[in-house]
């Protein structure tokens, strides 16, 4: 079904602020999400949201982060506030066909990846 494409990675202090986006054409009628694999720890949940525009977001950035989709130009976001240190990570963008409602939790059930993109937190 073709790519998802991250981009607006990179360096920040913490506190600040990042915004990441995805083009995902193809992939509107799927739910989509946004995960996180730091060095030597497994990847990930971040946020997802279904074809309703029902998000959900992990504990960790709960208050922090808002994930968002401009249907218009099929593009999901990933808004990044407050950022620390430990939210270093590469943050891939997916898409799941398991449910287009109830987005689930596993990355093994999220079936089509974007290549990913670098967040650098420094203290």
């Amino acid at each position: 079904q073709g790519q998802l494409v991250e981009s607006g990675g990179g360096s920040v202090q913490a506190g600040g602020s990042l915004r990441l986006s995805c083009a995902a054409s193809r992939y509107t009628d799927k739910c989509l999400g946004w995960f996180r694999q730091a060095p030597g720890k497994e990847r990930e949940g971040v946020a997802a949201i279904n074809t309703a525009g029902t998000e959900t977001y992990s504990d960790s950035v709960k208050g922090r982060f808002t994930i968002s989709k401009d249907n218009a130009k099929k593009i999901l976001y990933l808004q990044m506030n407050s950022l620390k240190p430990e939210d270093t990570a590469i943050f891939y963008c997916a898409a799941s066909s398991w449910s287009a409602f109830n987005c689930p939790a596993a990355p093994s059930d999220w079936n089509y990846w974007g290549q990913g993109t670098q967040v650098t937190v420094s203290a």
